[in-house]
């Protein structure tokens, strides 16, 4: 096995690993909600502020899991995340009329979006991915339980 992958399917984390995800998921949700929210004010194009909200998205996702399930590895909590994010996306493609009604509004839009993009899958992979490594870097700078294996992965 590879460092990465030890780093996956190792050990779950709990304690002081709660309150690090806790707090990046919240600055996950500001920013996305900044992104969206002021992008296009601030000149951003509007790939960056779709995807990127789509990466941030799927990014706050992981870590929701992550909270839950905090018994499980990283390489469980990715594949959740990640199977969520498309099972989102592909709910989309549903049409009824209050579903459509709800995606109308902001949190509707927020929560399930609007229009089904195969190219959001693709950008919440790459969140999923950027998560897991956050979270590997985040947590073992602030759980003194891993400072001592941070450096050997």
């Amino acid at each position: 096995m590879t460092a990465s992958s030890k780093d996956l399917t190792r050990e779950p984390v709990v304690g002081p690993a709660l309150i690090v995800r806790a707090g990046l998921c919240l600055l996950i949700v500001v920013s996305g909600l900044a992104l969206r929210g002021f992008g296009f004010s601030l000149g951003l194009s509007a790939f960056v502020v779709k995807y990127g909200g789509s990466l941030l998205w799927a990014a706050m996702v992981f870590f929701l899991v992550a909270i839950v399930a905090s018994h499980s590895s990283r390489l469980s909590v990715a594949l959740i995340s990640a199977s969520i994010a498309v099972a989102v996306e592909l709910f989309r493609l549903v049409h009824a009329p209050w579903l459509d009604a709800f995606r109308l509004t902001l949190p509707g839009a927020l929560l399930l979006g609007r229009i089904f993009s195969p190219w959001n899958m693709l950008a919440y992979g790459v969140g999923v991915a950027l998560a897991v490594w956050l979270d590997r870097f985040a947590v073992s700078i602030f759980d003194p339980r891993l400072r001592r294996h941070a450096g050997a992965r």
